[in-house]
Formats: C-alpha cells, structure tokens, sequence
C-alpha cells in the first residue's frame, strides 16, 4: 500500500515513515510542504494520503486544502488528517462529499501505534477514521438543541459514539462485551430516532450519522 505523507516536523515526519514501513507500507513520498503534497498526490498516485493539517507556506490549513484539491482531481482519494486540536470546520469539509475514505485524527493518536495503523488501513479501504473527541464535541453541540439526539440512551450515545469512529457491529459489541444482536438493536433505535434509513454498508451509515450531528452550524 503506497503512502504519501506530509507532516512538516521532520522527528514526527521520520517517526511516522518509520511506523508505517514497519506496518508493510511503502511511503510514495514524506515531504513537509503544501507544494510539495500538491505535487507528490499528483504526481505519484497514493492509496492513501496522511496530511497534517498545518503545512508551509501558511502554516493554517494549507495541508488539508491541497488534500481536497486532490480528492476533488481523483474523487474518493483516501485522506487521513492529523491535526494538533479538533476543529470541527475541518471535520466538515472532509465529510463535504460524502464519498467517505476519510479520516481525522487528533496527533496524539499517533503515539498509539495501533490504533493510528488501523485508521490508515481503514481509510485507504474506503472506510471512516473519525477522532473519538471529534464526535464527543458534535454530539455535545447537538445535544443541547436537537431533540432527537436528546432522546438517546446513554448506552445508544455510546454506541453512535463507536459508529461514527467506523467500527462495525461486531467491532462494537466486542469493544463493549455485549452480543451482536444487542448492538444490532441498539443500532436500530439510533437510526429510528435520528430519521436516518438503515443501512448494512459501514462506511455509508458512518457518513450518514456523521452528516446528521454536522447538520447546521
């Protein structure tokens, strides 16, 4: 699997070659500039992109501008985002299309080897990678104006929570000890009570529960 990785600290930037060939990728290319990345995604045709949000020139959000542009030359590029703090804006705009293969990790993630390569994989495959604490803040800033969020059990919040970080059923219910069929239930009244449509695809109910706590700023 070819990666294309911008991350301009050159410590990290190395630390995360070095993990990643570890892990059995080939990295395409490790630059550290928005240029740069406009170039290599390109030029070089990744599967799957890992960009720091901040990248020179601008030091804003030069590194996930050139991943959209990217995304919008190839549509469905697999991008995963590393940003130093959540910020909901950046969220958005991945989730702009709805064509899924995208995530957004917070940098600290990356410590944890094996939930960072996880992410990787999960996004170069199509799926969803989305930051624990992004979907606590979306669901915080829901709660308190939308009734349907507001008529969650604890235990479906929690549930929706590990959806929306694109785990499956049985991910869940492993994660949670409890049966498959006790998600698959739980799961159920969270579509029914957001007035979402049932969907066996992952990556499309993901993206659905995703769009529906997004909605509106």
């Amino acid at each position: 699997m070819r990666v294309v990785l911008a991350e301009d600290l050159f410590l990290l930037r190395d630390g995360l070659v070095r993990l990643l060939e570890a892990h059995d990728f080939e990295i395409a290319a490790a630059v550290e500039s928005g240029p740069e990345l406009s170039r290599a995604l390109a030029e070089l045709d990744p599967d799957v992109a890992v960009v720091d949000v901040r990248l020179p020139p601008t030091h804003t959000d030069e590194g996930l501008q050139c991943a959209l542009e990217a995304r919008r030359r190839r549509p469905g590029l697999p991008v995963l985002v590393l940003s130093q703090h959540v910020e909901q804006l950046y969220a958005r705009e991945l989730l702009a299309d709805g064509s899924g293969a995208v995530g957004y990790l917070l940098k600290d993630r990356v410590f944890d080897a094996g939930q960072f390569v996880d992410a990787v994989r999960r996004v170069a495959a199509g799926g969803t990678a989305m930051d624990p604490q992004v979907i606590q803040q979306l669901l915080a800033r829901k709660s308190g104006d939308d009734r349907p969020l507001a008529r969650l059990t604890p235990r479906e919040r929690e549930v929706l929570e590990e959806m929306a970080q694109g785990r499956s059923n049985a991910a869940i219910a492993g994660k949670l000890v409890v049966t498959e069929r006790a998600i698959a239930k739980h799961t159920a009244n969270i579509f029914a009570k957001l007035g979402l449509e049932v969907s066996d695809d992952d990556n499309r109910r993901v993206l659905a529960v995703l769009a529906y706590l997004d909605h509106g700023r």
